[in-house]
C-alpha cells in the first residue's frame, strides 16, 4: 500500500461572506459587458418576441398541401411526412390543439387504424 501524502501548507480558507462577493462581482461583471455588448449591436438583431399561436381553419391547413401518411413507406415515409408537417406548423403558428387534428387528419389507411386504435382508448377527439 503506498505511502499516504501529507502535505506542510495548509490549504486557505474562504468565508461565506468572500464567496457571496466573488460572486456579486462576478454578476455585476458579467452585467456590465452584455449591456456593453448591446449598446455597440444593433437593435434589428435582437431576437423578437414569440408570435402567439392562434386557431386556424382545416381550409388554410390545407393550403400548405401537407402530405398524406399511410404507414406503408417505412421509416423513410413517415421522416418524410414528419418534416413536411413540421415545416407546415412551422410556418402557420397553430395552436397544439390544432396540430393535432389537423396533422392527424392526414392520416389515412393503416397510419389511421393506427392512430384511431391509439386515441380512442385515451379519448382523444
Amino acid at each position: 500500500m503506498p505511502p499516504k501524502r501529507t502535505s506542510t501548507s495548509e490549504a486557505p480558507t474562504i468565508t461565506q461572506a468572500a464567496i457571496k462577493k466573488l460572486v456579486a462581482n462576478s454578476v455585476s461583471a458579467a452585467l456590465e459587458a452584455q449591456a456593453a455588448n448591446m449598446e455597440n449591436t444593433d437593435n434589428t438583431t435582437r431576437p423578437r418576441e414569440a408570435p402567439v399561436a392562434r386557431q386556424c381553419s382545416y381550409k388554410e391547413f390545407m393550403s400548405f398541401q401537407p402530405i398524406n401518411f399511410k404507414g406503408t413507406k417505412g421509416v423513410v415515409g413517415l421522416i418524410r411526412w414528419f418534416e413536411i408537417t413540421e415545416s407546415v406548423f412551422s410556418h402557420s403558428n397553430y395552436t397544439e390543439d390544432c396540430k393535432v387534428k389537423f396533422a392527424t387528419s392526414t392520416l389515412i389507411k393503416e397510419a389511421l387504424s393506427w392512430w384511431n386504435s391509439f386515441a380512442q382508448p385515451i379519448r382523444i377527439e
